[in-house]
């Protein structure tokens, strides 16, 4: 393990102090043992605190009321009987598995705060890990903690972040931070088992970043033979099958031409904003553009510095050292996302073709990886300035750093001092308090297996009433039948069945007759409907507030 022995006999106390000092994950300068682990201590806890303050928004989130929701019918059915989504096909079957048992002792709110807490922890500590690994200083992961973050949530192309609510995807990156430490430290095997580990839990978020370290290993000079990453590449497999299996499963025995609608709704219809290059916005692009030059100048000054100093040579300028290693990383999730790029574009004339190649989220890790490179070589330069004489430098940058994070973070820390959840803003629903009191009203006077026509952009009922919705626009299913069936059900209430005009939508269910009201009751199975309170629609009203009303049918 390189203790620095040289060849000379040393008392066993000798050994053993120098055991001690050198086995607290390389922690920088030597000290006092106890002293470091403090120091450890503290600055997980500093990092935790700072993603606390980029995700402590009130629950529910945006995405927890459609994963945890899911978990909590999954591990009792009884709970938001009939729910069209609910009892779709479970995509995320681990996170489902492992995590839905505590519903059945904890209320939903409850289970978000004590997933996003763990978490944001397990973050906290891979973050600490892999920073330390090019940035070896005190201090210096809560600044690339805070420099990732801001270009992570400012510079985001297709809307991929990683510290937020509770889901499946924020333990993916867990496992991905970890099996990137492995990759720096050039273990292979390691990193490969790492990074199935991660698509069990989440298929996309570990599936592309195994891709990633196979370009990466195509691009390596010092890569090992593939018959020494066997082991890697079985175990990573093995692993990675708990949650590629399902997603295998999702479209089996189903007809080509559902799957080829399901495709069509599914990227152009519901998820553009994601998977679509043509629905990014100018200024995302111009941000992530300007982000990119960021990182080609990282590279180029942290190669300068390496040159200049020979003594942060092997660190800083190695061709084959943890920081080229992950500018080659970097280099490989572009790639990706060029990819993606050229698919969309090669394409555009055939969007059946579009449509079955870029369902798979090609731009995920090219908001990732570049905000993480960045924060990372920043942090490999400051610290290594303030270990001589360009300490007032490296102060500089530290807080420049620091300022230029925080600038970005109001939009988080804004939401600690809020009580509407951002999934109950407008236009989400129209009063939050009223909102509120019309799902506890459901909840409280309709029977459990009770079906409800809910607003199209409302997306908590679930979660504050505990009954089932007929469909809602926030909660997609992931098999093609479903999809097909979900969207047909959005058109049916919704639309404005106006074949010239599609994609146009009723701004309220008040604007539909109640003939035509009834008779989607009567085909969902549905028995009540919440809607706006005005205008007053004719059916018989059971509740009522300034915002909301509720109609029995």
């Amino acid at each position: 393990m390189g203790f620095g022995y040289n060849g000379r006999e040393t008392s066993s106390r000798q050994s053993r102090m120098s055991i001690a000092t050198t086995s607290v994950d390389s922690l920088g300068p030597p000290g006092p043992p106890v002293h470091a682990r403090w120091l450890l201590v503290v600055e997980v806890v500093a990092i935790f605190l700072v993603f606390a303050a980029q995700a402590g928004w009130p629950v529910p989130d945006v995405n927890e009321p459609h994963y945890l929701g899911k978990a909590r019918h999954y591990w009792n059915p009884a709970w938001a009987p009939h729910d069209f989504f609910f009892e779709s096909a479970d995509t995320h079957l681990l996170f489902y598995v492992a995590c839905g048992w505590l519903t059945r002792c904890l209320t939903l709110p409850q289970f978000a705060w004590c997933g996003r807490l763990i978490t944001w922890f397990l973050l906290a500590w891979a973050w600490r890990r892999l920073s330390w690994r090019l940035a070896p200083r005190h201090g210096w992961a809560v600044v690339t903690a805070l420099m990732f973050l801001a270009l992570n949530v400012g510079c985001q192309l297709a809307g991929e972040w990683v510290v937020g609510g509770f889901e499946a995807k924020g333990l993916a990156y867990v496992l991905v931070f970890t099996a990137l430490h492995a990759y720096l430290n050039g273990r292979w095997n390691t990193a490969l088992v790492w990074a199935g580990a991660a698509s069990a839990v989440h298929v996309l978020v570990g599936g592309w970043f195994a891709v990633a370290l196979g370009l990466c290993w195509l691009m390596s000079a010092d890569r090992p033979p593939l018959r020494r990453l066997w082991p890697g590449l079985l175990g990573g497999f093995a692993l990675s099958l708990v949650g590629v299996w399902p997603a295998l499963a999702l479209n089996r025995g189903v007809e080509p031409q559902t799957i080829v609608e399901a495709n069509d709704i599914y990227v152009f219809g519901r998820l553009r904003h994601h998977l679509l290059p043509q629905a990014f916005g100018w200024a995302a692009l111009a941000r992530y553009l300007a982000m990119l030059i960021g990182w080609l100048v990282a590279v180029r000054v942290t190669s300068i510095i390496g040159r200049q100093s020979p003594g942060w040579r092997s660190d800083l300028d190695d061709p084959e050292g943890p920081l080229e290693r992950l500018r080659r990383l970097v280099a490989a999730t572009l790639a990706i996302s060029l990819a993606g790029l050229v698919i969309a574009v090669a394409t555009a004339e055939r969007p059946e073709r579009a449509a079955a190649l870029l369902r798979y989220y090609w731009f995920r890790l090219g908001d990732v990886m570049p905000p993480l490179g960045i924060a990372l070589s920043a942090g490999a330069c400051g610290a290594r300035l303030a270990r001589g004489r360009g300490l007032g430098l490296a102060g500089c940058i530290a807080i420049a750093l620091v300022l230029a994070a925080a600038s970005r973070q109001e939009y988080a820390i804004s939401g600690l001092f809020r009580h509407v959840p951002r999934g109950d803003r407008p236009p989400k629903v129209v009063d939050y308090a009223d909102w509120r009191d019309a799902c506890a009203w459901i909840s409280r006077h309709t029977p459990d297996d009770a079906l409800v026509i809910t607003p199209r952009t409302a997306q908590t009922f679930t979660w504050y009433a505990g009954r089932g919705e007929v469909a809602s626009w926030k909660d997609l299913p992931q098999d093609a039948a479903a999809i097909v069936e979900w969207w047909r059900r959005l058109e049916e209430i919704h639309g404005t069945r106006l074949p010239e005009v599609r994609g146009r939508w009723h701004e309220s269910l008040t604007e539909l007759p109640a003939a035509r009201l009834r008779r989607l009751a009567e085909k969902y199975g549905a028995g009540y409907l919440l809607t706006e309170a005005g205008p007053r629609l004719p059916l018989p009203r059971v509740y009522s507030n300034h915002s909301y009303a509720v109609y029995q049918f």
